[in-house]
């Protein structure tokens, strides 16, 4: 982790979110000492200390709403799998995926739409 830098001008993050599989205390200590608050729930077989270290819920269910997303990207294969080598056309895809999910809700009766196409 101490090669990551951080993505924007402002700095880093204020809260980052991960699943119980970053519940470590390694972690936790890294993002401490750089000022960030772990959106992490603890795991079941950690020593519980004084009671659970608690976590932000709602910032938590936020953060399944990304994952969601991303899983559903994935539905179309060639998002999933990469094909394009380039960024842009990679982007391109993103928006024809997104287009095509929207189409499908003004219109669920159509099935020209299918994830599978791409």
């Amino acid at each position: 982790m101490n090669g990551v830098h951080p993505p924007r001008a402002e700095g880093w993050p204020i809260q980052v979110a991960g699943d119980k599989g970053y519940s470590y205390p390694a972690v936790r200590e890294f993002l401490r000492r750089r000022g960030m608050f772990a959106v992490i729930p603890q795991r079941s077989d950690q020593v519980k200390r004084d009671g659970r270290i608690r976590h932000d819920r709602k910032a938590y269910r936020r953060r399944s709403v990304i994952e969601c997303c991303i899983g559903w990207l994935k539905e179309s294969r060639r998002l999933g799998t990469r094909f394009e080598k380039l960024a842009e056309a990679f982007v391109g895809f993103v928006k024809l995926a997104f287009l095509r999910r929207y189409l499908r809700l003004i219109d669920p009766s159509n099935t020209t739409y299918s994830p599978s196409d791409t």
